[in-house]
């Protein structure tokens, strides 16, 4: 899907210039023409607050202040001028235990270094296309983690609109919908 990008404002963050530099210039590649760049936290938050940025994309390891520390500041700063902005976190370092760390202190999207143009377009266009929303629980503050439904969960039910006792089946309609579905969206 086409998109007009030209007003998108993005702050781009990493400590080394060479990767600040390649990264940059695949997002003019993509139509972005409007790029901050930082090469730590400190100035990444300064940038934050003077441009207010669309998204932002920032890589972990950074001193004085890294990618994590950046993320819990845009997010819980007062100062901050959106709390709620898309952060796309870039690191070379994917264990298991860092996504859940990044995805538990507030980042949206992880983009795994090295990483080509499609998956860095991926991530983008997974913040625009497919917004998450945001969770407010007083212990976390933060884009929406689940990604999988919750099937085969058998605890307690805690949002008043989860379903409860709803059977689903693949039925002949319900599998015709979904192809028609499918075909719709190959369309677009």
């Amino acid at each position: 899907m086409p998109y007009n990008l030209n007003d998108v404002k993005i702050l781009l963050v990493d400590d080394m210039k060479p990767m600040l530099t390649l990264t940059k210039s695949i997002l003019t590649t993509f139509g972005f023409t409007h790029i901050f760049t930082a090469q730590n936290g400190e100035e990444a938050f300064n940038l934050l607050c003077k441009h207010d940025p669309d998204f932002i994309i920032t890589d972990w390891i950074m001193e004085p202040m890294d990618g994590l520390q950046f993320t819990k500041k845009v997010r819980t700063d007062p100062r901050s001028p959106n709390p709620y902005v898309p952060i796309i976190m870039m690191t070379g370092f994917s264990s298991k235990l860092r996504v859940e760390g990044a995805r538990d202190n507030g980042i949206t999207e992880f983009l795994v270094k090295p990483f080509t143009a499609q998956d860095l377009y991926a991530r983008v266009f997974q913040i625009i296309e497919k917004p998450r929303k945001f969770v407010d629980t007083g212990e976390f503050f933060g884009p929406d983690r689940r990604r999988k439904s919750g099937k085969g969960y058998e605890g307690p039910r805690r949002r008043d609109e989860d379903p409860v006792n709803t059977p689903t089946q693949n039925t002949p309609e319900a599998l015709n919908i979904l192809k028609k579905l499918s075909e719709e969206a190959q369309k677009i």
